[in-house]
């Protein structure tokens, strides 16, 4: 639509961009690649090859972390070395430091002189910190600056290095009337503390009311009249060429004044950099160097590995996000000037002000935007990547907040990084995620269980459900949310906690730690967590599509046509790549798969831009990509009038021509597909043999993901949410699904079951096999998770792989015994046919199963933690009760305002037919928050949170016997009464074992 727009440049956009980062981002991208393709298959923490103890104990390296959040330098280098042991006995696998305290609201008691952020006090205790993670063989990563955004002291809001904004005045002229005054003032004051601001240029423009569009006034962009000239000191005079309405605009450049949240941290106080320049890192880098780092803390880092961590990049200014090197590089990234376009970019509180035509408009934007992407990219992480490599540290971060390219940027990264509460759905976690993969990296961290009011009334269970589905899409490292410090001034039991209260109410995530009654079972969680970490940080991810993006925003939940909401419900799995990935070394196609050393996609899928009106866009560098690729036999489908394709930004002369005489020799290729309507993209999958990892024929809420080595195929399930319109909530799923065996897994593969709770190997017995595909059946509870390995028996020193599996049956389910033998269980009297894989039927007779049992009579002994003397002190009180029935603690009248530990105690008296062959599941049914079971003085192995049902095989036997359940819960009811200011306003939460709890005998016998 504007081929030929006036003051254009030369060069196409990707030209420019890929010349402009040839020492820049895409220098940072290809080292990472080159090195991912020959070590992409090779399986981390220390074994050469998956097998059953690899899984069993999980390396620290994979294990969870959290994030530490300190009163800045208000801590004790003795209680530091406990809080690392505290994590360390609970299994967890490492910590990041952070400074934030938005709960308290008199920040002079952290006396910020001598205690603040990066002083000696700080400084003595991360060396505290880094010594006793050593001698226990955690991580600890470290903040940037303290809390968000990135900011240090010496930095004044006037500084080159300050992050900076642009700000406009306008004055409005109407008939042809002379405009003689001030140049317009900025039309909101500067930020406290900003005593300098520069003019950058005053221009006029015509208002045409047909270009308005909502709150933004419409001018003609060819009226747009550079009168920065015409400026004589203080003051302009300019007389319109005509009699319409026209403004006036006046830009200046100055500081934003923004420091980070809840501060000051530090003295003097720290300000955000500019995180666009050279001068803005380079003032990070330059504080830490002189005045962090000594000989001690950098040979300390050096060997600690671990990583330096930047927040989401909440850059907050009235204006437009700015530094003085914008102008240079919008000409070198587009060939043209940026001045007569800014009034399309100028933004007041983050509202558009003018607008142009609305295509035009766009493309201005986009121009401006990826501009910004680009230098945020080259000149914050890929320095700050260089600057942390240089100190044996890497790089890990939260690439979202501004309109910059997320997904290019998660390439950059050493350790890109999402969080649950920002993230509107799994969408965002895929756009990392195809950023990491495509560079060969392996880590996706996430911020973890960010809950807004959740301060001391957060359930694992919730955390668990939280983290299931995000598993799914990508992520494989979590960093929870988060850990306080033991104690600061003022503050009242249970502790310091970083964000509660937070504006007098119960605030953010949790402060989890021995002050939490659920401590004492959150070793089964950090297990848990670790070997689903262990599987997904195993050697490549498999996914079926990659979608491109072309623009690579994040944290936004837009999601794929088709994909999102058909296909990811029928096992189908994806990542969004953008245009920087595309000249990656990775990106090339062999075997019809592109990045076949990495993700090995199956097809590539385009669609309009949905950031830019869902226009069919494609910049002529990308178009020529997905060309070469689709040439090279990569299936592809647009979706679209991608045959009048049209420029992402503002095209140069015959650009347009040129990008549709691509976009139409890519149309006619035989493995490419164009359809009109989003419901046919599965079809066109289908045309173009393309069919995904994992299939059901039923669309559930079942996720998957999957990972590749040499040896093994790992899948993870979780039935979960894939998108936030998934309604209605999600429920219990019980289907069959199949799986595929991708590359070079050898004969005899068979599939396993790794039971991320317990640690333990076990071979599937009941599946189906044609060529390289299984087929089982999955049951799971909503957010319940399955992982399933297809390996060779030996791998998992597995004696049972000869053995014949059961393909079919009709008791209720099939298990491989201890011996290798193959049983069928059922929990009710029958004769059952089991078809063995060997096409042998085999019938079981079982003549008698005892009746389930509903114990009716409990003993509670609870132990009721109340303050203490003083803020980290608990007393526990005790209460012996004797119940008829199970009721939530608040139901109870002695225990209505308890939080702590209760202990659940009754006998089951089973028949005397009860022998070897009979056992029993357990099934809790309710039950708030975390448990463990003894059965006749044995502790049974850790229970799955999300489905609370265990196997009691083995442990019982006839007559009595006595059944313990010892319950943990937060301590919100107890704060109730304790803190009523904070947490006084909310109902009481439903405590402990709620039930119904049922014994439900089975009898196992063996079949082959």
């Amino acid at each position: 639509m504007h081929e030929n727009h006036p003051q254009r440049g030369g060069v196409t956009r990707r030209s420019v961009l890929a010349a402009g980062l040839t020492t820049g981002v895409l220098a940072a991208l290809a080292p990472a690649a080159s090195a991912a393709a020959s070590t992409a298959k090779t399986v981390p923490a220390g074994a050469a090859t998956p097998t059953a103890s690899w899984f069993a104990g999980p390396a620290k390296a994979v294990r969870p972390r959290f994030r530490w959040w300190w009163p800045d330098g208000l801590v004790d280098p003795a209680e530091i070395a406990r809080e690392i042991d505290q994590m360390a006995d609970a299994g967890f696998g490492g910590a990041e430091i952070a400074a934030v305290h938005h709960s308290i609201t008199d920040t002079s008691v952290l006396d910020t002189a001598h205690h603040g952020w990066g002083s000696t006090a700080w400084q003595d205790g991360v060396k505290a910190a880094l010594r006793q993670a050593a001698r226990r063989g955690l991580t600890v990563d470290l903040t940037l600056g303290p809390s968000w955004p990135v900011a240090v002291p010496g930095v004044t809001p006037d500084d080159e290095a300050a992050v900076k904004e642009l700000a406009y005045g306008k004055a409005t002229v109407t008939g042809g009337a002379t405009y003689d005054g001030p140049v317009p003032a900025p039309v909101y004051a500067a930020a406290s503390g900003v005593t300098v601001q520069k003019l950058f240029a005053v221009q006029a423009a015509r208002v045409n009311t047909a270009y308005s569009s909502g709150k933004a006034t419409g001018l003609d962009v060819d009226s747009v009249t550079d009168l920065t000239g015409q400026v004589s000191g203080s003051t302009l005079t300019w007389t319109p060429p005509d009699s319409a309405t026209w403004v006036v605009l006046a830009y200046w450049q100055r500081g934003s004044g923004q420091q980070p949240e809840a501060g000051p941290h530090s003295s003097p106080a720290a300000y955000v950099v500019d995180h666009f320049s050279a001068a803005g890192t380079a003032a990070v880098t330059r504080h830490w160097d002189t005045a962090i780092l000594d000989s001690t803390l950098r040979r300390l880092l050096k060997a600690a590995g671990g990583a330096f961590f930047e927040d989401s990049v909440e850059l907050e200014t009235k204006g437009l996000q700015w530094t003085p090197g914008l102008p240079d590089a919008f000409r070198a990234h587009t060939g043209r000037d940026l001045l007569p376009y800014l009034p399309a970019v100028i933004l007041d509180n983050s509202n558009q002000i003018f607008a142009f035509e609305a295509r035009l408009t766009q493309e201005i934007r986009h121009d401006f935007w990826e501009t910004v992407s680009n230098l945020f990219n080259e000149h914050h992480f890929e320095a700050l990547k260089a600057w942390a490599h240089g100190h044996g540290m890497k790089l890990r971060s939260q690439p979202y907040g501004l309109q910059t390219d997320a997904i290019a940027t998660a390439a950059i990264l050493d350790i890109p990084e999402g969080e649950s509460l920002g993230f509107k759905n799994l969408d965002d976690y895929r756009c990392l995620a195809g950023g990491r993969d495509m560079a060969g990296s392996r880590i996706l961290s996430c911020e973890a269980g960010a809950y807004a009011g959740g301060a001391y009334n957060t359930t694992w269970d919730k955390f668990l459900r939280t983290m299931g589905g995000a598993y799914a899409a990508g992520v494989n490292q979590t960093v929870i949310h988060g850990f306080s410090y033991a104690t600061a001034p003022g503050v009242s039991w249970p502790g310091f906690a970083a964000f509660s209260p937070y504006s007098g109410a119960p605030g953010y995530g949790e402060s989890w730690g021995p002050r939490q009654p659920t401590w004492r079972h959150v070793p089964h969680i950090a297990g848990y967590l670790g070997r689903v970490h262990e599987v997904l940080q195993s050697g490549t991810v498999r996914a079926d599509v990659a979608v491109f993006r072309q623009t690579g925003y994040s944290a936004t939940g837009i999601g794929a046509s088709w994909l999102t909401s058909t296909g990811v419900p029928l096992g189908w799995t994806h990542q969004f790549l953008s245009g920087p990935l595309l000249d990656l070394p990775s990106a090339k196609v062999a075997g019809k798969r592109l990045a076949p050393d990495g993700p090995n996609y199956k097809a590539l899928f385009l669609e309009g831009d949905f950031f830019y009106g869902s226009t069919p866009t494609l910049a002529v560098p990308d178009a020529r990509k997905l060309l070469a690729f689709a040439r090279a036999g990569l299936p592809t489908v647009l979706l679209g009038a991608f045959d009048q394709a049209l420029t992402p930004g503002v095209p140069d002369t015959d650009e347009t021509t040129e990008l549709r005489a691509l976009t139409a020799q890519l149309l006619a290729l035989p493995n490419v597909r164009q359809v009109t309507d989003k419901t046919l993209v599965g079809a066109a999958f289908a045309d173009l043999g393309v069919t995904s990892d994992v299939t059901h024929s039923v669309s559930s809420t079942l996720l998957n993901a999957h990972r590749a080595t040499d040896d093994v195929d790992f899948y993870y399930f979780c039935n979960g949410k894939h998108a936030e319109t998934v309604k209605p909530a999600v429920a219990a799923i019980d289907h069959d699904v199949t799986v595929r065996a991708t590359a070079r897994k050898g004969s005899g593969t068979v599939p396993y079951v790794l039971d991320p709770w317990t640690g333990r190997v076990t071979r599937l017995a009941r599946y189906t096999q044609d060529g390289d595909a299984f087929t089982f059946r999955v049951a799971l509870q909503p957010g319940e998770t399955l992982m399933v390995a297809l390996g060779r028996p030996a791998l998992f020193g597995d004696g049972s792989g000869a053995r014949p599996h059961a393909v079919a049956t009709d008791a209720d389910s099939a298990l491989f015994t201890a011996d290798g033998s193959l049983a069928v269980r059922s929990s009710a009297a029958g004769t059952f046919t089991t078809t063995l894989s060997t096409g042998r039927k085999v019938t079981t007779r079982i003549a008698d199963v005892p009746a389930a049992v509903t114990p009716d009579q409990w003993t509670l002994t609870v132990d009721d933690w109340q303050p203490g003397a003083d803020a980290t002190s608990t007393e526990v009180v005790h209460h012996t009760l004797t119940l008829d029935a199970l009721l939530p603690w608040s139901q109870i009248p002695e225990l209505a305002d308890v939080g702590g530990i209760g202990n659940y105690r009754t006998t089951v008296t089973l028949p005397g037919t009860w022998n070897s062959t009979t056992g029993a599941l357990l099934r809790l049914g309710t039950v708030t928050d975390t448990c463990r079971v003894t059965v006749n003085g044995t502790r049974l192995d850790p229970v799955d949170r999300i489905n609370p049902v265990v196997d009691l095989g083995g442990h019982l036997r006839k007559g009595a016997n006595t059944i313990e359940i010892e319950v943990a819960t937060p301590l919100f009811n107890r704060l109730r009464i304790s803190n009523p200011a904070v947490f006084g306003s909310a109902a009481r939460q439903a405590y402990g074992l709620v039930g119904p709890v049922q014994l439900v005998p089975y009898v196992q016998q063996t079949v082959a």
